[in-house]
C-alpha cells in the first residue's frame, strides 16, 4: 500500500455500505463524506442521464468542502421497459417490483464520477462513466419472490435484490463489462480513473 504521504486524499461521496466494501478490496486509505442532494429525478430525463447527473452532483458535493482531493462520486438507476425502478423502501414494494420484473429483463444503469480539481485538463478534472449491466429475472412463483424478501429484506436496493446475497438465487442472466457495477461501484472503471489520475496502487 502506498504511504500516507505519497497517497493522495481520497473520498467516496456515499453513505452506502455496499459501495464503502467494494472500494475497500483496492487497500487505500479512504475517507467517506455523505453529500446532502436532492436525488429526485428530473422530469423526461432518461435513466442515464439522471445517474451521470448524481453522480457527478456527489462528488461535487463533497469536492466544494474538499479541496485538493479526489472524490467519488456513484449512482445507480434500474429501469424496465425505460421506466426507472427505485429502492422499495417495504416489502410490500418489493414484492410488487420482483412480481413485475420476474421473467424479464432489468437494465442498471451505475454511474461513476471521480472528481479531481488539481487535475491539468477539464476531461482529468471531470471522468464519468455510465456502466450498464442487464439483469434477466427468473420466472418464480408469489410465494418464492415474498420467502426471499423475507429471508434477506433487501429494501434498500434498487431492482430488491442483492445479487451479492441469495438474490442470486432469484437471477437467470447477468451481462456487464463491470461485474461490480451491479453492486454498486463500477471498480475496472474507477481503477482506470484512478490510474488516469496518478494514483499508485503498487509500491514495494
Amino acid at each position: 500500500m502506498p504511504s500516507p504521504a505519497t497517497f493522495p486524499r481520497l473520498i467516496l461521496a456515499s453513505s452506502s455500505r455496499y459501495r464503502k466494501e467494494l472500494l475497500s478490496r483496492l487497500h487505500m486509505p479512504f475517507e467517506i463524506s455523505v453529500p446532502d442532494i436532492d436525488e429526485t429525478p428530473f422530469t423526461d430525463e432518461a435513466p442515464e442521464q439522471t445517474a451521470l447527473r448524481l453522480a457527478k452532483e456527489k462528488a461535487s458535493f463533497v469536492a466544494s468542502s474538499n479541496p485538493g482531493s479526489l472524490v467519488i462520486g456513484s449512482d445507480q438507476v434500474a429501469t424496465l421497459d425505460g421506466e426507472q425502478i427505485g429502492k422499495p423502501g417495504s416489502h410490500e414494494n418489493a414484492l410488487a417490483q420482483l412480481k413485475k420484473m420476474r421473467g424479464r429483463k432489468v437494465v442498471f444503469h451505475t454511474a461513476l464520477c471521480l472528481w479531481n480539481d488539481l487535475a491539468r485538463t477539464e476531461a482529468d478534472r471531470l471522468q464519468v462513466e455510465n456502466v450498464q449491466t442487464f439483469v434477466s429475472f427468473r420466472e418464480l412463483p408469489d410465494h418464492e419472490l415474498d420467502a426471499y424478501l423475507r429471508i434477506e429484506q433487501p429494501y434498500d436496493c434498487a431492482g430488491s435484490a442483492k445479487n451479492e446475497g441469495l438474490g442470486i438465487a432469484i437471477i437467470e442472466r447477468i451481462e456487464s463489462t463491470d461485474p461490480t457495477a451491479l453492486t454498486g461501484l463500477p471498480m475496472i472503471a474507477l481503477c482506470s480513473m484512478l490510474r488516469r489520475a496518478g494514483v499508485p496502487f503498487f509500491q514495494a
